[in-house]
Order: C-alpha cells, then sequence, then structure tokens
C-alpha cells in the first residue's frame, strides 16, 4: 500500500508547497508512482502544476477541485485525479508517475459553508475515497494549510506520517509545539471513526530544514528544535524514530523561477543540467531529501 505523507507546520512562509511540489517530483523521477493532493486554499501547488489556463477552468466552476466531493458531493475522489499532471506548452507529458487532486479557492467553504453528517465526518468521507485509489501509488502526499481545520484534518487523518518543514528561526519553533498541540487534539476527537484496519494516528516522523540561505548557521535553531522533538518522543507525542532530516533544501532563486514557468525544479533546464551525480544544486537537494524519505520508511 501507499506511504501516505502529511507535509504541515503551524508557521506559515516556510516554504511548504515548494518543498512537497519538489519531493514529489523527485520521487517521480526516482521511478515512485506520486500522488499529490493540495488540501491549501491558496491554491499553490495546484496553480505551479496546472499553470493558470488550465487551473482556472476547474476554478471556473469548481468541478474536478477537491470539495466536490463534499459540495455537491456527487464527485469521488477517483474522478479527480489529474494523471500526470505535469505538462508542456503542447501538451506532452513531461513527468510520467506525479499525478495531481487540486484545489480551488472555493475549498475555504469546507471550513464554514458545509454541513456534513455529524456521522460521517468530511475526514471519514475523504478516507474513504481515498482508499479506492491508494493501491495504485507508492506514495501519496498531502500538502496542508497552517493549521489543524477541516481541509488539514482530511489529510492528516489520512495520513500514515507527517513530515514538518522548518527554518532556522524561532517561529519555526512554536510553530512546530503548536502543531503537536493541536495534532494530540484532534487525534482524541477523531479516535471514535478510526478502525484498527487503518493503523495508528499519524505522528511528526520528522523535521526537515527548507530555503537555507548561503552563510546562515543553524546549528542553534536546530539544537533548539532536537531538544523540543526529544521531549515530544518521550511524551510520545511524537514518532519514536522522528527525526531532524539530515537533508537541507537551500534556498535557491531557481525554485521561484520553476513556479512562474509551471515546473518543478527538477525540470527547469540550466539546473537540470548541472544535476549530475556529483552536482551542487538545490535539484540534487530535493534527489537526496527523497531518497532519505524513502529509507526513513523503513525504520
Amino acid at each position: 500500500m501507499a506511504r501516505k505523507i502529511c507535509f504541515i507546520n503551524y508557521k506559515g512562509g516556510v516554504g511548504k508547497t515548494s518543498l512537497i511540489v519538489n519531493t514529489a517530483a523527485a520521487l517521480a523521477k526516482l521511478g515512485k508512482r506520486v500522488l499529490l493532493f493540495d488540501f491549501d486554499t491558496q491554491s499553490n501547488a495546484s496553480i505551479w502544476l496546472l499553470r493558470l489556463d488550465r487551473w482556472n477552468k476547474i476554478n471556473a466552476n469548481g468541478d474536478g477541485a477537491i470539495y466536490s466531493i463534499f459540495e455537491p458531493g456527487r464527485a469521488k475522489v477517483k474522478e479527480l485525479v489529474i494523471k500526470d499532471v505535469v505538462e508542456g506548452k503542447a501538451g506532452e507529458k513531461l513527468l510520467p508517475g506525479l499525478d495531481l487532486v487540486p484545489t480551488t479557492f472555493n475549498l475555504v467553504d469546507l471550513e464554514n459553508e458545509y454541513n456534513g453528517d455529524p456521522k460521517r465526518p468530511h475526514y471519514l468521507v475523504f478516507y474513504e475515497q481515498l482508499a479506492a485509489i491508494e493501491a495504485n501509488y507508492d506514495f501519496i502526499l498531502f500538502d496542508c494549510p497552517p493549521n489543524i481545520l477541516r481541509a488539514s484534518q482530511c489529510g492528516v487523518f489520512a495520513s500514515n506520517e507527517m513530515y514538518v518543514p522548518v527554518n532556522p528561526d524561532a517561529l519555526s519553533l512554536i510553530g512546530f509545539t503548536l502543531l503537536v498541540e493541536k495534532l494530540f487534539k484532534f487525534h482524541q476527537l477523531s479516535a471514535s471513526f478510526r478502525t484498527a484496519a487503518m493503523g495508528a494516528p499519524a505522528q511528526v516522523q520528522g523535521l526537515i530544514f527548507n530555503s537555507i540561505k548561503a552563510g546562515v548557521d543553524i546549528e542553534v535553531p536546530k539544537m533548539r528544535l532536537q531538544l523540543r522533538l526529544n521531549q515530544f518522543r518521550t511524551a510520545k507525542r511524537a514518532a519514536p524514530t522522528a527525526k531532524i532530516f539530515d537533508t537541507q533544501i537551500r534556498d535557491a532563486m531557481v525554485v521561484r523561477r520553476a513556479v512562474a514557468l509551471g515546473l518543478p525544479v527538477a525540470l527547469v533546464g540550466s539546473e537540470a543540467a548541472e544535476a549530475g551525480p556529483g552536482g551542487d544544486n538545490v535539484i540534487n537537494d530535493y534527489r537526496k531529501l527523497a531518497g532519505e524519505i524513502i529509507q526513513h520508511g523503513g525504520n
């Protein structure tokens, strides 16, 4: 079965979407079958991978976006999957193996407008539909906003693992701490809807330093995060194997250029040409991270 991984932190602005999109692409480049769910109402991952013209068609009426499984409720997750989502200007498939379930701005209505059956909460509706397709993938990744509100709850409830993108600053530590507290409350809230077959609720498996600027010393923030992670592991609020990942993703202008091009950074020509096995650039950072995630799953 697929490994289901949620990327989330309670602090915004950590580069979460660039991390998850480029990690998903790196996994696909390694031959893995990857499905990315966009649960962030800002729709950044969807707009990035679909480009505006394709995304606008979905945004115009909401058909094909994840909210349509809730309202009007006739759509199924399996119908929303955009296969091999990354396309060239002529529609050619540029990255086979990376699929997307997109979102649009109407996902915000899940928080206030949606009134579902309290006996079948939104996250259970999503989980049951996901079960129909998860065998098709090696990895299913959830891009969640910086909260544990309804949209995030869908990804959190469905996940087996959780990774926290962080920057070397005090706010990342605060965000991580708050995330673990809110997770504990959500797991209590949703416990009655879990079955033994679903496995245990997802815990934090790793922290990933992202968007590290050249010359920045991360040792002190890393030490503080490690201390907090150790506390959570002792309290059984994080997975026993949880760690700060060895791979660190550097800050690079090409990542922002990749967004404008509607491509993962691994497909941006000049950088990709330099990303051989011995290359030293951000593409190799993502490649190493993908490899570390694959290995960590065996722990």
